[in-house]
């Protein structure tokens, strides 16, 4: 079976790596364009273009997928595989393969869909997710899954750290997607429309950290938004980067108030509950452990994030 995979980020190569390594037919790649990167707009290719040259397949760059039907027709491809692309795909699109276009979105559909199932999962506070295997259809992640894969969700684990045990698990997914699909053997399930959620691209502004909610949801908000964009607050009328953060037990004090600076982590009052947090960024700084906070004595017990 012939396919085309479409995918750009770091979370689309492993799959692409273990499709290559398996044997698959993989005539094409296609990706985002390159796009100006860091402070100095260096011209940066997707790491899944990266990868494909690497393997040697070829790559292809469009805009807009949906300008280029005819040059994804003259592939002779019987399926497309999808993992994180990041264009919607149009019917014309999807009707140039005659054993359909398949996503692996990651996420227990029909649970987030949408573009941060990742960061939405957690930020949910979930505690098992996976990735599911679906026949793409004009709707938005609204297909029929062929196949599905859980993991848990680790306490004060970052969206970082997940987005790679998902990647890997959509690596084992669309390996055996490919088995199933070559085979005609796809016995699909139809998503239960009545539980289906919905999850927005993430901002900056997104990430403000409220120390007035729960701690659970409060360190929710910092584990989902670590790496990128990082959740923030203020200190001194400066901004602080939070990267990981575990909930606590109450505590004397008022929201946004620290009330314990340890090795083991910055404690701050939150509207019920303590948030520990152990990792951090001040302005101008590097990312910190919480030995090296305390150590470099950025901040002390009584101090205010707002």
């Amino acid at each position: 079976m012939k396919i085309v995979y479409a995918g750009t980020p770091d979370f689309a190569v492993a799959p692409l790596r273990a499709l290559a390594e398996k044997g698959c037919e993989i005539i094409a790649v296609v990706t985002r364009e390159d796009r100006p990167f860091g402070r100095h707009g260096v011209l940066t290719p997707p790491p899944v273009k990266a990868f494909a040259l690497s393997a040697g397949i070829p790559v292809y760059q469009f805009g807009k997928i949906r300008e280029h039907v005819s040059e994804l027709a003259s592939l002779g491809a019987d399926a497309m595989f999808t993992c994180a692309y990041g264009q919607l795909l149009t019917q014309a699109v999807l009707d140039v393969f005659p054993k359909g276009v398949w996503n692996a979105h990651a996420s227990l559909l029909p649970k987030f869909r949408g573009a941060s199932p990742v960061q939405s999962a957690i930020l949910a506070g979930e505690r098992v997710t996976g990735v599911t295997v679906m026949k793409t259809e004009l709707a938005l992640d609204a297909g029929d899954m062929l196949l599905v894969k859980r993991c848990p969700i680790e306490e004060g684990e970052t969206s970082g750290e997940l987005s790679e045990k998902l990647s890997a698990l959509a690596a084992d997914a669309l390996c055996e997607a490919y088995d199933l699909i070559s085979s005609d053997d796809e016995n699909l399930l139809l998503q239960d429309e009545s539980a289906a959620t919905f999850c927005k691209k993430i901002k900056k502004e997104d990430a403000k950290v409220d120390f007035s909610a729960p701690a659970d949801k409060v360190c929710a908000l910092i584990n989902a938004m670590s790496p990128s964009p990082a959740a923030f607050c203020m200190h001194g009328g400066k901004s602080v980067n939070l990267y990981r953060a575990f909930a606590e037990g109450d505590a004397e004090g008022v929201p946004g108030q620290v009330i314990g600076v340890t090795k083991r982590g910055i404690t701050v009052r939150c509207g019920s509950g303590c948030a520990r947090i152990t990792e951090a960024q001040f302005a101008g700084g590097k990312r910190l452990s919480a030995a090296d906070i305390l150590n470099g004595r950025k901040i002390s017990v009584g101090d205010m994030l707002e």
